[in-house]
């Protein structure tokens, strides 16, 4: 079945066509027909199966027939996410598939100044993307009003519960009316999920996309055995041997991003960093530098790994091994999206070994173990651009970071 099948408006066609989509991908040939009958959808589906777009076209078509037959105006659909990164992204489809109707979407998150929303919101709008901090407190503030939603989206629930959010949401579904539509959309699923799900759904069409497979058939996966302090030489040599490759790094902390930065700037790479610390307006600007490919290597935390959704990432590399093992399913997943071929590689040092384990016991797969000779680890050591082994002037660097963030909170 194509696109232009669907009985939808001819506008939202002439968006999808626009933008080269023909058929649709699993998730949305599943939930596509039963949102557009106003079913709840409990819907499990991986990173990169196109599930935004799944909710995306049915509820434009949605409003779009609502406004030419001249209902009233305000918020009928909020879409819940986990991060800044992911409300932007999801805005950015919205808009995509929405752009030849009238059906107007917008974002508010924190970290930014709220003016500029509540001017925006007062404007008018019809769907909301939001993280549940934010929307919570213009709720409280009453500049953002929740008696005329129709369509209510968690999208990535899984994420977050992970970070907290699960108050804020069930704090917020008191002001929303019982008579709506819910669609709830998680990559993942255990007891945690199941009952904050069926507390929101009502006889919902349950809907899940490749479960036996945690992560996507298109991604081929590699770990290599490297030390800690050897990391850095072999990630230069993988950006060295792929110069035109996007190539997406993820490690365990802030301070690990900064000094996987600067090792790369002192062997002139140029790369940059996204995570916590950083202010939003440079947090967009890292990703559309990324994604616009005019710097090629971007350095990340976890909390980065569900909002990042740039076309073209050839290399995931797990610099340092996630913490939690379903996490690495959600690094992976930044690769191999749609019908894309992706790579990903992971730097296991001695200490790292048992996280190995977990990461493959949870994919019910071992992970292809790449063979470094004793000829090609001391040649990667040898030729790299980086002369600063010095351990105090790696402390330095990681004091030098400190003393920045010391200074900006002043």
């Amino acid at each position: 079945m194509k696109f232009e099948d669907y009985h939808i408006a001819p506008e939202i066609k002439r968006s999808l066509e626009k933008a080269g989509f023909k058929r649709p991908t699993d998730i949305q040939f599943k939930a596509i027909p039963a949102i557009m009958k106003g079913e709840d959808v409990l819907a499990i589906a991986q990173t990169g199966t196109g599930k935004t777009a799944a909710f995306a076209i049915p509820v434009i078509d949605r409003l779009h027939n609502q406004k030419a037959s001249s209902r009233p105006e305000g918020i009928k659909c909020i879409v819940m996410v986990p991060t800044r990164e992911l409300a932007i992204q999801i805005t950015e489809v919205f808009d995509k598939i929405g752009q030849y109707t009238k059906v107007k979407a917008f974002s508010v998150f924190g970290g930014v100044e709220q003016g500029p929303q509540i001017a925006q919101l007062e404007k008018g709008i019809d769907v909301l993307i939001s993280t549940p901090g934010r929307m919570f407190d213009l709720v409280s503030q009453g500049h953002i009003k929740l008696n005329k939603i129709e369509v209510l989206i968690l999208d990535e629930a899984d994420h977050m519960l992970d970070l907290g959010f699960i108050k804020d949401i069930q704090d917020l579904i008191k002001f929303l009316p019982k008579n709506r539509q819910t669609l709830f959309f998680s990559a993942t699923i255990n007891e945690k999920i199941k009952k904050l799900a069926y507390s929101l759904v009502r006889n919902a069409i349950r809907i899940q996309v490749s479960p036996n497979d945690k992560v996507a058939r298109n991604i081929t996966h590699s770990v290599a055995y490297i030390g800690m302090d050897d990391k850095r030489f072999f990630l230069e040599r993988i950006v060295k041997e792929n110069p035109e490759s996007k190539i997406l790094v993820f490690v365990r902390t802030k301070v690990r991003a900064e000094r996987v930065f600067n090792a790369l700037e002192r062997m002139e790479i140029k790369s940059l960093t996204i995570h916590g610390d950083k202010d939003q307006a440079d947090r967009t600007e890292a990703l559309n530098q990324f994604k616009q490919g005019t710097v090629k290597v971007m350095i990340a935390t976890d909390v980065s790994a569900r909002g990042i959704d740039i076309a073209n990432v050839d290399y995931v590399i797990n610099y340092d091994l996630p913490e939690q093992a379903e996490n690495y399913v959600h690094r992976v997943g930044r690769t191999g999206r749609g019908t894309q071929k992706g790579l990903a590689v992971s730097f296991c040092s001695p200490e790292e070994k048992p996280v190995l384990e977990e990461i493959q016991e949870y994919l019910g797969q071992p992970i292809e173990v790449v063979k470094i000779s004793v000829t090609d680890y001391s040649e990667t050591l040898d030729f790299t651009s980086d002369t600063s082994s010095d351990l105090n002037a790696l402390m330095k660097e990681v004091e030098s970071y400190e003393a920045g963030k010391k200074k900006k909170k002043k």
